[in-house]
């Protein structure tokens, strides 16, 4: 087994080298990230109250809620990204894990340098070590040379 770290900007995008069970696993991380894009965007309170159980009823309610419209706004132009490259350039699918990958890494961050005052964990919050734990082995996997060059 070798990784290459090659395989994250490959010479020929058209063309993925790495574990073909990496590939339809990525998507199904990919899906749930449009989905909560899409919370955040269209629900009414931006996930805010009902998902995070973040007061909204407090002074400044209303930009809490806007804020979690604009989150979920840019969420979804990098998730529509992230699709668009996956599905139109396979080699480049460990890269588009390394992005995904960076999402609970920077989150983490974000939470030590402000955390989040919620009634109880917000889901974001709890599922960050599973996400991480679960996009770094699909990373590895991507990175993973099996047998020649295929093309997906």
């Amino acid at each position: 087994m070798k990784f290459n770290l090659r395989s994250l900007l490959p010479q020929n995008p058209h063309t993925y080298v790495g574990s073909r069970l990496a590939r339809p696993l990525t998507l199904l991380v990919l899906l749930p990230v449009v989905v909560r894009s899409c919370i955040h965007l269209f629900s009414a309170d931006g996930g805010a109250q009902s998902i995070a159980g973040i007061d909204i009823s407090v002074a400044g309610g209303s930009n809490i809620v806007a804020l979690f419209h604009q989150w979920g706004a840019i969420q979804l132009i990098l998730a529509a990204l992230l699709l668009v490259i996956f599905f139109r350039y396979p080699g480049f699918t460990p890269l588009v894990l390394l992005t995904l990958l960076a999402d609970p890494v920077m989150r983490e961050v974000a939470g030590k340098i402000a955390p989040v005052t919620a009634v109880g964990t917000p889901p974001g919050a709890a599922l960050n070590t599973p996400a991480f734990i679960v996009v770094l082995l699909l990373l590895l996997l991507s990175l993973v040379e099996r047998g020649g060059k295929r093309r997906v």
